[in-house]
């Protein structure tokens, strides 16, 4: 056990990677040395950043608390503290549960935890980070909470109403950022598409993305969790005019079908979704869309998920991912509907979707053999190096194998031209000698 040593542990989504980045630059500044998500504990102090959003995520949030509180209770560590979504949300019944743990912290006051080690929290390295990532990407927060009502969801219960940042805090973290290298930026919140509605009186994503593209260094913006409902379409503009802003949309569609849309509380119809979709296609006709959906949901017949099996199959989504529904405790689902569609059937459903999705991508992979792109390396491994083209997230989506002809600079872009598939992944060489 090493003294003034943190490790840091982060469950879920990016949106909490970002809090525990400024979390470890606090307690860099007050002379710790910290790690992250290491596998091995090694530090007297451990803070476990949570997830509280379906039932998977809450148990392994909760098993990973308890794995250190053992830990704590052995001695093997001196402190653990707790922060995130879950104890946001069940503070008072986690403390009775787990009281090894020496403090639970919410989503929101995890600054206390600095204070309560005797230590300072500096105001003026609000907005500055350790990056867990590789040094030329990062997560940008733009916003917290969510305003909209969809019947199973329980983050508005988590995290609050809608809390935009300013422009200008965001254009200070961008620059910041560029200092250290990034070159990427993966703009995310619970509705990008909400962004300043609260701050500007007026949907301000455009503005937002058109600021950001015009600072130097920045070489690719890509944009995560857009709402279907009152989208932003002057957003298209920006994203076709700017180069740097890559033709790539993360919006969460959920469900096809009318019926379901209603007990979903999502506040748009089939028809509508499949105009939106066409209007993206049309002004941005490059772009590569990436969407979620939900099976299983309350009230689910056969008749919407054939539904919903047709509109993938027509839409051809070139990113898909799916779940089955999880009857969270407290949101309007659970409380009016039940969970009435079994595990049975929402396997099923989820297995069938995603084999149409699985076939779709194949064709949309080959499609692109004989093609060259930009691609931004992440890594080399034995035989290959890997990287991303503009249509690629990182962690979530496929990458680009490239072979080792020649030495290749992690952070760095070539122009890869496509000679394969390996199955949703491509395969590639450089078409220049660097």
């Amino acid at each position: 056990m090493l003294k003034n040593k943190v490790d840091i542990i982060t469950m879920g989504c990016s949106k909490n990677l970002v809090d525990s980045e400024l979390l470890m630059r606090q307690f860099a500044a007050n002379g710790y040395s910290v790690t992250h998500d290491s596998g091995e504990t090694k530090g007297d102090v451990v803070v476990i950043n949570t997830c509280g959003f379906i039932n998977d995520a809450k148990e392994e949030s909760v098993n990973m608390i308890l794995q250190y509180a053992d830990a704590r209770k052995r001695n093997k560590i001196k402190k653990l503290f707790v922060m995130g979504c879950l104890s946001q949300r069940y503070l008072e019944e986690l403390k009775q549960l787990i009281p090894e743990v020496d403090k639970f912290y919410g989503k929101f006051n995890w600054k206390e935890l600095i204070s309560d080690l005797g230590k300072s929290y500096y105001k003026e390295l609000a907005n500055e980070r350790l990056l867990t990532t590789p040094s030329h990407y990062s997560y940008v927060k733009i916003a917290e909470g969510c305003n909209r009502t969809c019947a199973y969801c329980s983050i508005p219960a988590i995290t609050g109403k809608y809390r935009s940042q300013s422009i200008e805090t965001i254009e200070n973290e961008v620059k910041y950022l560029v200092k250290q290298g990034v070159k990427e930026f993966q703009f995310i919140a619970q509705d990008l598409t909400y962004y300043g509605k609260d701050l500007y009186k007026k949907f301000n994503i455009a503005e937002l993305v058109e600021r950001i593209a015009d600072i130097p260094g920045v070489e690719w913006i890509r944009l995560h969790y857009a709402y279907p409902a009152l989208f932003p379409t002057d957003l298209l503009q920006v994203m076709r005019e700017r180069e740097n802003v890559c033709n790539y949309l993360d919006i969460a569609l959920q469900h096809s079908s009318n019926s379901m849309l209603r007990l979903m509380r999502r506040n748009i119809s089939r028809e509508e979704t499949i105009d939106l979709l066409h209007k993206i296609r049309e002004e941005v006709p490059d772009i590569h869309l990436r969407t979620t959906l939900m099976v299983g949901h309350p009230g689910e017949t056969d008749e919407d998920f054939a539904d919903l099996e047709d509109f993938v199959k027509k839409m051809r989504f070139e990113r898909l991912g799916a779940f089955a529904y999880s009857d969270e405790e407290g949101t309007y689902s659970n409380r009016h509907y039940g969970d009435t569609v079994s595990e049975e059937t929402k396997e099923k459903r989820l297995n069938r979707l995603m084999a149409i999705q699985e076939q779709i991508a194949q064709e949309i992979n080959e499609n692109k053999v004989g093609k060259t792109f930009k691609v931004i390396i992440d890594r080399e491994e034995t035989a290959y190096y890997i990287g991303r083209t503009e249509y690629d997230s990182p962690e979530i989506d496929p990458e680009v194998l490239i072979a080792k002809t020649q030495k290749l600079v992690t952070g760095r872009f070539y122009p890869v031209a496509i000679t394969g598939t390996q199955f949703f992944d491509l395969s590639g060489n450089v078409v220049k000698k660097i």
